[in-house]
């Protein structure tokens, strides 16, 4: 009997700990009004000049495949998760035209964009109402690309400029109130034609002219490209987004996130699809295998510290929304409502959380801080093992990403204050500690906690005398 006692304390202990991780009531406050862009043109914020961290999952099937019981599971594990964002497409790409939803209807009448179903589209709007009521927005995706560019693809191409504006304008107008919505277009096809680049601005004509103007829209290109190589200029594109996609190198594509932040004009940027949790990397799985926690958390740090407003989390079965009695694309390894408890999908609130205990609008890339035997801006590592740095243009604080465990020099004197406090904040659980503290002067070595391959890190320094809570802590 002691021992049971024992076991269920410790159980007990476990939970409490477990409670403290998950977001606490609704993602987000929609009182804070109308989303936009932030003066500076690098992040997102609220009317009422709250910051807004965009923290994506890729439900992308959310709206074809799932149950209402099953959206309500999904939603909720999200919100627990403090993300902001779900990413979900109305036309589908698994056959999202001939294909009925989990309620039995088609979104269009005879595939025709001009003939929505009503019946398909109270669904969409009982799910974009669910995730309002648990604080999050819907990355809300017209249509995905092969219904306007077939590359590959179930299809059938059913879009023209004339009837994409048509299906805009009632999008638009009717999600015009939803507080929750920002408009996605493409859906991983490539621009490859003026008719392409047409539909795609006729969609989003019709999508201001249908809502006013109440919510940004943006691009999702397709993998290794980003909004900027097709639309940079265009006055409705409000923010970029790049696919980065599903490869584990930083040089390989997540270094462009840094080149879309220094394009001009200024738009804010975000990587909407790195690689993906449990995804066959480089999609060769018998090559090189499925991904891991720490293959997505470095993308995260990765984008984050380049300049990106926020972050895109995706599960290779999440994305799909696979159970056993499907077609599995690629190899899932788990059913959708396993997955969404796999240890990456909880550990981006991390990120989230160290981004918003500094001070926000003014964090810029810097990886000249980063010394290597005593050559300036020769950042150690390559490829998987980039470090990358971000810091605050006022000099209150820097944050070095540590992919692997190997010695590294900063200098000290980004810090404008005459002491800098230095800590590590460890990805995999949100924790921080004190290092100590050092003069604003000369170079200072580190290396991390625990070096290992899998252990990444987070170099924190801040000026003592703003006396900053702990990194990931109000």
């Amino acid at each position: 009997m002691k021992r049971i006692i024992i076991l269920i304390f410790l159980f007990s202990i476990f939970i409490s700990h477990a409670q403290e991780t998950e977001w606490q009531g609704p993602s987000v406050d929609f009182k804070n009004g109308k989303l936009k862009v932030s003066a500076n043109k690098r992040f997102l914020e609220f009317e009422n000049g709250k910051n807004f961290f965009y923290l994506a999952d890729t439900g992308w099937e959310l709206l074809h495949r799932l149950t209402k019981a099953d959206v309500e599971k999904y939603l909720e594990n999200r919100r627990a998760k403090g993300f902001t964002v779900i990413q979900a497409v109305a036309l589908a790409e698994l056959d999202g035209l001939n294909t009925p939803n989990a309620e039995g209807e088609k979104p269009l009448i005879n595939n025709d964009p001009t003939k929505p179903n009503e019946k398909y589209f109270a669904h969409v709007d009982w799910v974009i109402k669910k995730a309002e009521e648990k604080g999050m927005f819907i990355g809300f995706l017209p249509t995905w690309g092969d219904k306007w560019n077939k590359k590959w693809g179930a299809g059938p191409e059913i879009f023209t400029p004339e009837n994409a504006k048509t299906y805009g304008k009632f999008l638009g107008n009717r999600y015009k109130n939803s507080p929750n919505m920002i408009w996605i277009l493409g859906g991983d096809r490539p621009v490859e034609t003026d008719l392409h680049k047409q539909i795609i601005r006729e969609m989003a004509f019709g999508l201001r002219e249908g809502d006013g103007g109440a919510h940004l829209i943006s691009f999702h290109p397709t993998g290794g490209n980003g909004s900027s190589q097709y639309f940079h200029n265009e006055e409705w594109l409000d923010f970029n987004m790049r696919q980065n996609g599903h490869s584990l190198s930083y040089t390989e594509r997540y270094r462009m996130t840094v080149d879309d932040y220094n394009l001009t004009p200024v738009k804010p940027v975000i990587d909407a699809e790195p690689i993906y949790e449990d995804h066959p990397i480089n999609f060769n799985p018998d090559q090189n295998g499925h991904s891991v926690a720490t293959d997505v958390r470095r993308p995260l740090y990765w984008d984050l510290f380049s300049g990106a407003c926020g972050h895109t989390y995706g599960h290779h079965s999440v994305w799909q929304m696979w159970s056993p009695e499907r077609e599995p694309i690629n190899r899932p390894l788990m059913p959708w409502y396993e997955a969404i408890d796999q240890p990456g999908a909880g550990q981006m609130i991390y990120g989230r959380l160290l981004m918003e205990s500094r001070p926000f609008l003014t964090r810029i890339p810097d990886n000249s801080i980063i010394i290597t035997d005593r050559v300036p801006t020769s950042v150690p590592g390559a490829g998987s093992y980039q470090f990358v740095v971000t810091r605050d243009q006022e000099g209150t604080y820097a944050m070095v990403y540590v992919p692997v465990g190997r010695k590294f020099s900063v200098r000290m004197d980004v810090i404008k204050g005459k002491e800098v406090m230095a800590w590590w904040f460890n990805p995999r659980n949100g924790e921080a500690k004190q290092i100590g503290k050092y003069a604003n002067t000369g170079i200072q070595s580190f290396i991390s906690p625990e070096p290992g391959e899998n252990s990444d890190w987070i170099l924190v320094l801040d000026d003592a005398a703003k006396k900053y809570a702990a990194p990931g802590k109000k």
